[in-house]
């Protein structure tokens, strides 16, 4: 229950987080949460507006004795991932955030729990609201549409902000201090197709692939989970070599920053060759499950009869696009060389959608080196134009170059160790964080990036560590105490 959630301990951080999971807030439809941060300023007497693109700013004055300190932006997103299992029924655009706690974590029931980007907000508005928190003058800066394209901090103005310094909250290891983040772009191939009327002696059948674990596209790309419109592929191309498979439709994947858990098609086949079609797919299933089993072990591929289509794709084009997405890239593409164990160049083949004569295929490519960035999209601009696809870009953004001489990633440095008796993890991660736009317009603002653990962000599986929100909220605390004078 909500409730349980409320009584623990920081109270302040948590309540905060609590309410702001009250209120809606899929990504683009962020109005009411907008309002309800805007109140929130407003209510306590501070100055609150927001811009043109619908970024809130609220500003709030040092506490005394801390007059005399660099002003601190302190930054989160109000947007986040809407995700659920395929057996849960919720309604993202009316419901609140149904939570639980479940030893050392805070979970929510079936759905995304919303710590990304949740937990920073919580942070921010429960600093807003303190009496007696020590701080300097901050401005608070909520942007929107963080997850789907950034256009929050990309239609940010330059001269809005008066701030020294940068704290963005929206990393998720509490033993890490961001220091440099990828880039991305989108990457979207599409075409039409003539449909073939289907001839008699066929049977259909529905293939899903569900249960895969998912998650952030970014942050999770180098573990190799199972992404479903892969795996539903090589289903669809097994079946089209050794019987003639024949493709209706598909959809597959939901949003272009998630790993996606689950695909669903329907396909013809020969009625003659329907108990070996069904007894090589169980096989093949099999096969694919023990590859998957020690990451996605809930994974769960079915193939069952359905209702006869009318149509199914011209053979030459559904020839075309099983190759080209057998051969499109997922996954790591290539590694830093200068910075170890960060991902470098990635690829999420994030949306399938295919069917009534039109193909659309959608991805994120993620880089840390635009150059890298460029040859990763090229890649896939080959394989998917081979088969005549029209392949545009879109939503690009850049990195955040890792500034190892920052100021303020001293301060953190020290405070850290002095509170935990070890090293923080200093590094770049291969997520988009909004620090690389927002220093466009503000290229003199020193910024560093943290937060509390949060794992299986961008899938129902996400959770939030309540011992490393407890650490992180002293971590924040120390941090306001020892911003350097002006």
């Amino acid at each position: 229950m909500n409730s349980e959630i409320r009584a623990l301990e920081p109270k302040m951080l948590w309540n905060k987080f609590a309410d702001l999971n009250a209120v809606p807030r899929p990504s683009k439809k962020e109005e009411r949460v907008i309002a309800f941060i805007k109140d929130f300023g407003t209510s306590l007497g501070l100055h609150t507006e927001i811009d043109k693109v619908g970024n809130v700013l609220i500003r709030k004055p040092a506490t005394p004795g801390m007059e005399d300190r660099k002003m601190v932006v302190m930054q989160s997103h109000l947007d986040m991932v809407h995700q659920k299992n395929a057996d849960t029924d919720f309604d993202f655009d009316a419901q609140g955030i149904d939570m639980y706690i479940d030893g050392d974590w805070v979970r929510a029931k079936g759905t995304t729990l919303g710590a990304d980007n949740g937990l920073g907000v919580a942070t921010i508005m429960a600093i807003l609201e303190a009496t007696d928190i020590i701080h300097p003058a901050i401005e608070a800066l909520f942007t929107i549409d963080e997850e789907t394209g950034m256009t929050g901090a990309i239609g940010l103005e330059g001269g809005w902000l008066q701030g020294d310094i940068l704290l963005n909250l929206d990393t998720e290891e509490d033993d890490e201090i961001g220091v440099g983040c990828a880039g991305g772009v989108d990457v979207t191939a599409k075409r039409t197709y003539e449909e073939e009327s289907v001839s008699e002696g066929k049977v259909a059948y529905t293939i899903a692939v569900t249960g895969l674990t998912g998650g952030h596209s970014g942050m999770e790309i180098h573990k190799g989970l199972g992404n479903a419109n892969k795996i539903m592929n090589r289903l669809l191309f097994d079946g089209f070599e050794n019987f003639g498979l024949r493709v209706h439709s598909i959809k597959g994947g939901s949003l272009r920053n998630a790993i996606p858990r689950e695909s669903f098609a329907t396909v013809v086949v020969d009625a003659v060759q329907q108990k070996s079609f069904e007894y090589e797919i169980r096989e093949l299933a099999e096969i694919i499950k023990n590859e998957h089993a020690v990451l996605d072990s809930e994974l769960t591929i079915t193939c069952n009869p359905a209702d006869l289509p009318e149509k199914v794709m011209d053979l030459g084009v559904q020839e075309g696009v099983l190759k080209s997405l057998y051969a499109a890239h997922n996954g790591v593409y290539k590694m830093s060389i200068s910075i170890p164990d960060l991902v470098e160049t990635s690829n999420n083949i994030s949306k399938i959608t295919i069917g009534e004569g039109q193909v659309v295929i959608e991805c994120l490519t993620r880089s840390s080196v635009d150059s890298s960035k460029v040859d990763m999209v090229n890649t896939l601009r080959a394989a998917f134009e081979l088969i005549g696809c029209e392949v545009t870009t879109g939503g690009d953004y850049p990195g955040w170059a890792p500034n190892m001489d920052s100021p303020i990633l001293k301060v953190l440095d020290v405070i850290y160790e002095k509170l935990n008796g070890e090293k923080a993890h200093i590094a770049a991660c291969h997520a988009g964080l909004e620090c690389g736009i927002l220093g466009q317009n503000y290229p003199e603002m020193d910024m560093i990036s943290f937060g509390p653990t949060i794992l299986g962000a961008h899938s129902p599986d996400e959770r939030a560590s309540i011992s490393s929100a407890q650490k992180y909220w002293k971590f924040v605390l120390e941090i306001l105490k020892e911003i350097p004078k002006k």
